[in-house]
């Protein structure tokens, strides 16, 4: 009993005449709890609006100007973690301050108490911070996936000429287009045979092109060398249209062939490397906001014992 009342004269409570052990209030204050997280969440935002805008004023499309991509992540990183401590911060210690008055209990008690709260109202406003970003992340979702179809679309009719789906169009797009041209330009001071359809010799038809282009792209996922029969029907057109060699003809279809596929390589390789990219920066940011989290639960533990004592006294 003298300990219940050293304790009470302590924290200011009643004595334990006054107030007996046993109707001790409620545990856990929910109400505090909800103002604590719903503050949290609150200042989160702003923080996290303030952090926005500084960071889009670093940036520049010019080059030599704004932040550099790795300073500018580093300072994403370190704004994120910054926010989380301080909102957590803030959001424990209203929920220690205005949790409800527990008399009669020991000091050890209080603290758990007290760190409970924190913890449960960072839980609460990480919960609901979830929440408003999924939806926000699902509309960017949406929206990402349409415009990813449409920039598919346009790979496809754009430097998606290796793309093997749009044969019919491959010669109007780079660097199919850009390669045949090449291929089938005269040579200097050759002169190339009369073509028997009364188009311009020395030009090559449309129709003729878009047959080349689909040749190759026919070819192209196989990754090695135009067949017999194809590279002579080319070699042919080639010989025709330029006025050269049958040799020198096929040699400029072996040439262009060659670096029609390391274009192709190169493509490949390319979004090789920005899936790649993309999956680090995903592993990168996911391990940052865990340990952000777990930042933001021991800062709010902790103010909440703080504003606790400090509601004691």
């Amino acid at each position: 009993m003298e300990d219940i009342d050293r304790l009470a004269a302590e924290y200011g409570t009643a004595s334990a005449e006054q107030q007996p052990y046993g109707r001790a209030r409620a545990a856990v204050s929910w109400s505090a709890i909800v103002a604590g997280a719903v503050g949290m969440a609150a200042f989160s935002l702003i923080l996290l609006t303030l952090g926005t805008g500084l960071g889009l004023s670093s940036l520049s499309p010019w080059p030599g100007s704004g932040a550099h991509a790795k300073t500018f992540g580093v300072a994403a990183v370190i704004w994120i973690c910054v926010t989380q401590v301080m909102s957590a911060g803030l959001g424990g210690y209203l929920a220690g301050r205005l949790r409800r008055h527990w008399p009669g209990i020991g000091t050890d008690e209080t603290h758990f108490r007290d760190t409970a709260h924190g913890f449960l109202a960072w839980a609460l406003a990480t919960l609901l911070s979830a929440a408003i970003l999924t939806s926000a992340i699902s509309g960017l979702a949406r929206e990402g996936v349409s415009v990813g179809a449409q920039s598919t679309e346009r790979m496809a009719s754009g430097t998606g000429a290796l793309n093997r789906g749009n044969a019919l169009t491959a010669y109007s797009t780079w660097p199919m287009g850009y390669l045949i041209d090449g291929m089938l330009r005269p040579a200097a001071g050759t002169s190339s045979a009369s073509d028997t359809s009364g188009a311009d010799p020395v030009f090559a038809t449309a129709q003729q092109k878009q047959e080349i282009a689909r040749i190759f792209l026919n070819s192209l996922p196989a990754g090695g060398a135009l067949s017999p029969d194809d590279s002579d029907y080319v070699a042919r057109i080639v010989a025709q249209k330029t006025g050269l060699a049958p040799a020198d003809a096929r040699a400029r279809v072996t040439t262009t062939w060659s670096r029609l596929q390391e274009k192709a390589q190169a493509e490949e390789n390319a979004a090789r490397a920005a899936v790649e990219t993309a999956r680090k920066a995903t592993v990168h940011v996911t391990l940052w906001l865990f340990i952000s989290l777990l930042m933001g639960a021991f800062a709010a533990s902790l103010m909440a014992t703080i504003g606790g004592r400090m509601r004691e006294f």
